[in-house]
This record gives C-alpha cells, structure tokens and sequence, in this order.
C-alpha cells in the first residue's frame, strides 16, 4: 500500500478514507480483518495513534468492530452503508459543484454524455 498525504487534511482522516475506498473496492471485504494497528503504521509511516484515531472513526461508523483478542473487522453491511452514504453525498455535495462547473464552462451536455459512453466502451 502506497500512499502520498496532503497537507490539506489531518493524516488520520485521510487514512480513514483510504480504508473506506478500499472496502468500496473490495480490497477489503466485509467479514475480513484490518491489518494490525502496528502494520499500518509501519507501512504508512505514521504513528500508531494516528491508524488508532482512523479505525476508531470507522467503529464509530459502524462499519468496522472491534473483536476482542482478534483484531478490527469489516461489519457484514459496510459495502452497502458505504455506497449510500457516497451516493448521498455526491448528489448533495459534489454534483452541484460539477453542474456549476459544466455552466460556468458552457460545456456541451450532448459532448460529455458522448465522452462518457466512449470512456464505458474502452473500459
């Protein structure tokens, strides 16, 4: 796992974010153990309080649970919660962002319906 931190953001949240997209992924699946506390700040290079903050969000948000003696796992259910917590926001949040950004540019809705459908067909 390799990772470049921004300055814009304290690390812990950014890790925390990591670990959502790499269930939205399927890196890490539902059921599954995080790495070790230790593990990841070995491997990211930060210190373990910092992973401990991350996944405590991520307990907090019920998508990951502490098992006694065994580690954090990813609760059955997190991939969905995920999906539609990302979908809310990016309809509430991102979109009219994007949508202000197509005026603002005078884009040609009829181009970037094409563009995308090119992209699908490459993928």
């Amino acid at each position: 796992m390799s990772f470049q931190w921004n300055d814009k953001e304290p690390i812990y949240l950014q890790l925390k974010d990591k670990i959502k997209e790499m269930i939205l992924s399927g890196d890490i699946t539902e059921g599954e153990a995080l790495p070790s506390v230790r593990q990841v700040a070995i491997e990211y290079k930060v210190n373990p309080i910092t992973v401990s903050k991350s996944y405590q969000i991520l307990v907090d948000e019920q998508l990951v649970e502490k098992k006694r003696g065994l580690g954090m796992f990813v609760q059955d259910g997190a991939m969905n919660k995920l999906q539609v917590n990302e979908n809310e926001q990016f309809i509430n949040e991102d979109w009219p962002r994007i949508l202000t950004k197509i005026q603002h540019l005078n884009l040609d809705t009829n181009y970037l319906i094409n563009s995308l459908k090119e992209i699908g067909r490459n993928q």
